[in-house]
């Protein structure tokens, strides 16, 4: 773990590959933390990458509280990249950490090389069952968390989803139910991610899981069309077999799809 400062509190981040690589920051979603990026992390890093993937505030190690909105943790972001020297850079994040990742490409465009959308959905509305069992009844609000991020059993074999439940159910446990009621009260209030889509013209991917149920690929239309207008390109990837726990369930296909050549990263509808 390395650790910067960012507004006066301590911000715990890991890093991966050559000091000296092109970088590439990686933004984790709601109740979760950094250590949901390792494998993917890992093998951008094998390709010469420099990749930092951070603990937001009031997650893992990071000190203080979460951040009540996205555009909050947009500047946030800018922020660490000061902290850390980064002129520019190429910005993912999953989930909730692609609205964050989106939000900061489009109030600093030129800073971003190329954007990473993993599992994003514009808006991104929360149910208000959802919302409300994170605010009094965490276990609950695990278990819905649980039951929608995964693809079935009949996919991922009953023995794996089980063992991917219990990990993701110890990750937000470890980062705590205020964490993640905060986290998912910003995902549902953020109102201005097509209009960020169109502020941002570097080169992006947006990928999305084919068995998503959090943020489905019947929705994400009007994000990709957003994506396009705002020009650049965009390409949309999605990956057969996953849910919305794509980092878990296939993070090689992943890498594979980040990893894809930007020759190759024209105006796709795949999927």
């Amino acid at each position: 773990m390395h650790s910067t400062q960012v507004g006066g509190q301590l911000v715990a981040f890991d890093t991966y590959g050559p000091a000296a690589g092109a970088a590439t920051l990686l933004i984790h979603g709601a109740g979760h933390d950094r250590s949901i990026w390792q494998t993917v992390a890992a093998g951008l890093a094998a390709t010469g990458q420099r990749v930092i993937v951070p603990d937001l505030p009031g997650h893992g190690d990071s000190a203080g509280t979460a951040l009540p909105s996205i555009d909050a943790l947009a500047g946030w972001v800018h922020a660490l990249a000061d902290a850390l020297d980064l002129d520019h850079y190429t910005l993912g994040g999953h989930s909730m950490g692609s609205l964050i990742a989106l939000a900061a490409a489009a109030t600093a465009p030129e800073r971003i090389d190329r954007l990473y959308l993993l599992g994003s959905l514009a808006p991104m509305p929360v149910a208000p069952f959802m919302l409300e069992a994170a605010q009094n009844d965490p276990a609950q609000a695990h278990a819905l968390i649980n039951k929608f991020s995964f693809a079935p059993e009949e996919v991922l074999g009953e023995d794996r989803r089980r063992a991917l439940e219990a990990a993701n159910r110890a990750r937000m446990e470890r980062n705590g139910s205020a964490a993640l009621a905060t986290d998912l009260s910003a995902c549902n209030a953020w109102q201005d991610g097509l209009a960020a889509a169109t502020r941002r013209s570097c080169p992006t991917l947006l990928l999305c899981g084919a068995l998503d149920r959090m943020t489905p690929t019947r929705a994400v239309g009007p994000l990709f069309d957003a994506l396009c207008a705002g020009g650049g390109e965009v390409r949309r990837v999605d990956l057969p077999g996953c849910g919305h726990a794509m980092l878990d369930e296939d993070p090689a296909a992943v890498v594979a799809a980040l990893l894809q050549p930007a020759a190759e990263d024209s105006v796709s509808t795949t999927g």
